[in-house]
């Protein structure tokens, strides 16, 4: 199985925008970029943005590309596209939300300590470093979720 992810870093001075995330696989809430699945008839652009908008409450704009990662969480691979955007404002999370459990504008160097999964961390502390890297691929994810 195949699933692909789109995620959105945004920066705002000294902070990105992050969101807690509850699975029914995971005791403690994951801290990570704002994102999630893209659905059928959707493109990558349109998938940030709708998630940031359903996980925040805040509209955004895509800067770029920043990169792309992979893993295995199993047997299903999982592709992640993280556009870099620009969105700005209080986040907060709404009603509606299945999995979000808070969203906030976090220090970067909070950001190692806040986001315990690898594959989403090590990509993008070095995207926030200027690396110049544009891929990262992991054999296993380290975590395994199971998808609302």
């Amino acid at each position: 199985m195949s699933l692909r992810i789109v995620t959105g870093v945004a920066r705002r001075e000294d902070s990105v925008l992050l969101v807690a995330s509850r699975y029914a696989s995971h005791p403690q809430s994951l801290w990570t970029l704002p994102g999630g699945r893209q659905e059928p008839g959707e493109l990558a652009s349109e998938t940030v943005l709708r998630e940031v908008r359903e996980e925040t409450g805040i509209e955004a704009s895509i800067i770029e590309l920043a990169y792309v990662s992979e893993s295995y969480d199993g047997a299903t691979h999982v592709v992640n596209l993280t556009f870099a955007i620009a969105a700005s404002g209080a986040p907060h999370v709404p009603q509606r939300s299945d999995h979000i459990v808070a969203a906030e504008w976090v220090a970067i160097d909070e950001l190692p300590a806040r986001m315990q999964v690898a594959v989403v961390r090590e990509p993008l502390l070095a995207y926030l470093r200027g690396s110049g890297q544009r891929y990262f691929g992991f054999h296993e994810a380290g975590v395994s979720i199971r998808w609302p």
